[in-house]
């Protein structure tokens, strides 16, 4: 098994990589952020241990870089600060687990064997129906390259259909998992809010991508969306 140790601290780099070789892994170390992504897109690793605070680009950058051109190996990160803002960082950038330092030696040998079983399965960090994306690290929303206004709550619904494509998600199941429990489950609250999500996604871009599915529930479509339907006059003809 190869592994990569992103680490600056010289002392702390060959700690790492004697305690892994003895393991029985191939290590290679880089001491800088632009070191380690290099070395990320030209080897295929098991995985990749990725300090947070790097010369240079930083572990969250290097991170989010290496998903953004395709490497799913798996991201340890380490950081000197347990911070929770830090931890969700890593983690909507695209890392599959983190440690704080100082850490047992024995809990960072663990974790790397369990992501090694774990594998580079793709997770995109930026979820997408044909044109239209959304990055849950950043909060922007986008139509092609055409920036999105979404409020809190139409962000958390079409979060939920692009984690979902193709599936109908019923009222309740939108209910419960884009408000609290003191949403009154018979009001029109879910109607309205796909409503207004449907003029700034879809309407303004003349396409339907959230479908009505009677009832059942709504829909978004994989493929981004349809061109919206045109009205059709009496005698058959398409009316621009």
């Amino acid at each position: 098994m190869r592994v990569l140790v992103v680490e600056d601290e010289p002392e702390m780099a060959g700690l790492l990589r004697r305690a892994l070789v003895e393991e029985g892994y191939a290590v290679d170390v880089a001491h800088t952020g632009d070191g380690g992504y290099q070395l990320a897109v030209t080897v295929s690793y098991d995985v990749i241990v990725l300090d947070v605070l790097l010369p240079g680009a930083s572990g969250f950058e290097v991170c989010a870089r290496l998903r953004r051109t395709g490497v799913w190996s798996p991201v340890l990160m380490l950081t000197a600060r347990d911070g929770v803002t830090d931890r969700v960082r890593g983690l909507d950038g695209g890392a599959d687990d983190y440690l704080t330092k100082p850490f047992s030696l024995v809990e960072l040998l663990a974790r790397i064997r369990a992501l090694a079983r774990r594998g580079g399965v793709a997770r995109p960090t930026v979820l997408c129906a044909g044109d239209l994306s959304l990055d849950p690290a950043t909060r922007v929303v986008r139509r092609g390259q055409v920036e999105i206004d979404l409020t809190a709550k139409e962000f958390a619904l079409l979060e939920e259909f692009l984690r979902h494509p193709d599936t109908v998600l019923t009222r309740e199941i939108l209910l419960h998992r884009c408000w609290d429990f003191t949403a009154e489950t018979h009001s029109n609250v879910v109607d309205v809010h796909i409503r207004s999500l449907r003029d700034k996604i879809d309407r303004p871009f003349q396409v339907v991508s959230l479908e009505t599915v009677r009832g059942a529930g709504y829909r978004l479509r994989r493929d981004g969306g349809r061109p919206t339907p045109r009205p059709v006059g009496n005698a058959g003809v398409i009316r621009a």
